[in-house]
């Protein structure tokens, strides 16, 4: 990404997003993995919900980020 020549109104907010995204990436791919190598149907679909889940507040992260910015 690159220099921004104005700052943040919400530097704080910001930081909360940023952290937000890449924990819930990190998340998301473990999730991942787990749902790999599973091999029951329930445990599958309670992976996969909560791996939607973590897109969707992710998705909303982006958003309020593009507005912070």
């Amino acid at each position: 990404m690159g220099v921004r020549l104005l700052p943040s109104d919400d530097p704080i907010s910001e930081q909360v997003l940023e952290w937000t995204i890449r924990k819930n990436s990190e998340d998301i791919a473990q999730l991942m993995r787990w749902l790999g190598e599973s091999s029951g149907r329930r445990e599958r679909q309670i992976l996969l919900k909560r791996v939607l889940d973590l897109l969707d507040e992710t998705q909303y992260a982006l958003n309020r980020l593009d507005e912070l910015r």
